[in-house]
């Protein structure tokens, strides 16, 4: 009877220890998933708090968009020959206007070129990185031309007439990347384009300063 007791008396202390683990790892895993749910409620906050901070930094500074207007155009070269290509030396001066009191402006990278009919009769040309102070006016000076462009027939013939009346519109277009500066915030960049739509006194064959006949402020779209 006393032999027959002992391995019973394992058995039951065997159990007890196998209960005790599972009980153990219960506990473990149950305490890690209380770690995580901890780090996700944290992270959320996080999130939370540089979004709202994000916002009220945005309705406090709320930068409006720069204003730019073409002031001052000269035109040196603008031939025409076949097969139809164009070839420009063309210098005009650009004011942008930074309406913010807050917040300054930083482009880093402007390309401009002069368009006719929506088809570019000028090449790209880079300007230099500007930063652009709070509530203040800036000269830009663009001098565009140098290589020839190909053209359609329906840019050739508009020209040719529009010389002859004395009237031509032309479209300076300006476009790049820009970011606003608030105190120790930058933004992260925004893609500009900008579209001055201006109506220039030309006859044929003249070269130099020609009148701006119209020149509104520029559309900015960001």
């Amino acid at each position: 009877m006393s032999e027959e007791a002992e391995p019973n008396s394992g058995s039951a202390e065997a159990q007890k220890q196998g209960s005790k683990m599972t009980k153990e790892k219960g506990k473990g895993r149950y305490a890690a998933a209380e770690l995580r749910q901890a780090v996700w409620t944290v992270v959320g906050v996080l999130i939370l708090l540089v979004g709202v901070t994000a916002l009220i930094l945005w309705l406090v500074y709320r930068p409006e968009k720069p204003r730019f207007t073409v002031v001052n155009a000269a035109v040196y070269d603008l031939n025409i020959t076949s097969p139809p290509i164009i070839s420009t030396a063309m210098h005009f001066t650009i004011i942008t206007r930074n309406p913010n009191h807050r917040v300054s402006i930083y482009y880093d990278r402007l390309l401009v070129f002069v368009s006719y009919r929506n088809q570019r009769i000028t090449p790209p040309t880079v300007l230099p990185p500007l930063f652009h102070e709070r509530h203040s006016t800036v000269a830009v000076s663009a001098k565009l031309g140098g290589t020839a462009v190909p053209v359609s027939m329906e840019v050739v013939n508009g020209l040719v007439m529009d010389e002859e009346y004395g009237v031509v519109g032309m479209r300076l277009v300006l476009l790049g990347n820009i970011r606003w500066k608030a105190g120790p915030f930058k933004t992260r960049h925004y893609r500009i384009y900008v579209k001055c739509d201006i109506l220039v006194g030309l006859k044929n064959g003249y070269v130099g300063q020609v009148p701006l006949l119209q020149s509104p402020d520029c559309r900015v779209d960001i």
